[in-house]
């Protein structure tokens, strides 16, 4: 099964396969491919080293006329502005890879969204991230099917790259999805990027467990595994020519 032009249906929709794509690689990794001591799990994409959010406890709002800050003052303001439609803001998972001594972090595996690409704060927190996770040696692997947006001109990838100081790669402006592996070696950390477009098959990829020591993902195998997971109206749309 080649990847699909994901494009041409809604989040909601993307955001379904998402979540099986991210248990078949889970699937995958536990089912004998990662060697003793290593495990994967499905966790919360913004958790690296910590929590992934504090819940703070809302005051109630104040009662007009109470002369507190509130709701009124904002029809005296000169400048207004609406926000445009973005997608939803889902809950995503990426797959984490432990290691059994103390439960530690070795490498992730994100599955970009739309959502990552919906504007500049979201641009900046992806990128962020995965610097901060590969700078503190953690492995990375980045599969991003969508193509570039006005936002990343040259894709995820090259904004990731640029902040880890590598040098620019010259990549096929024809095949502008990316597969994109980091691997935190000393002194500097490394990539390795694969290229497609819609209609191609999907390339094995390196994901790093030490420095120098990978294992070859079958991403093409978990996508076929995932695609079943896929409604039969929405392949229609997926499939159509």
């Amino acid at each position: 099964m080649p990847m699909h032009d994901w494009t041409r249906v809604d989040a909601g929709i993307y955001h379904e396969f998402h979540g099986a794509w991210i248990y078949a690689i889970r699937r995958s990794l536990n089912g004998g491919m990662l060697p003793a001591g290593y495990y994967a799990r499905a966790e919360p994409t913004m958790r690296t080293m910590g929590p992934d959010v504090l819940t703070l406890q809302s005051p109630s709002p104040p009662s007009p006329g109470s002369g507190e800050p509130g709701g009124v003052a904002a029809a005296r303001v000169r400048f207004r502005a609406a926000a445009g439609p973005r997608p939803p803001g889902f809950r995503r998972r990426r797959v984490g890879i432990r290691h059994a001594s103390g439960d530690r972090l070795v490498a992730i595996i994100e599955l970009v969204s739309p959502g990552n690409k919906a504007s500049r704060s979201a641009v900046r927190a992806f990128v962020g991230k995965l610097v901060r996770v590969v700078d503190e040696g953690i492995h990375a692997l980045v599969i991003d099917p969508f193509p570039p947006t006005r936002l990343a001109p040259d894709g995820l990838h090259a904004l990731i790259w640029d902040e880890l100081a590598g040098e620019p790669l010259a990549l096929p402006a024809d095949q502008p999805l990316t597969l994109a592996a980091y691997e935190a070696a000393a002194p500097t950390p490394r990539c390795y990027v694969e290229r497609l477009a819609a209609g191609q098959a999907l390339p094995d990829m390196p994901l790093f467990l030490t420095p120098g020591v990978s294992i070859d993902l079958p991403v093409q195998a978990t996508y076929d595994d995932a695609w079943g997971e896929v409604l039969p109206r929405d392949r229609a749309v997926l499939e159509a020519p």
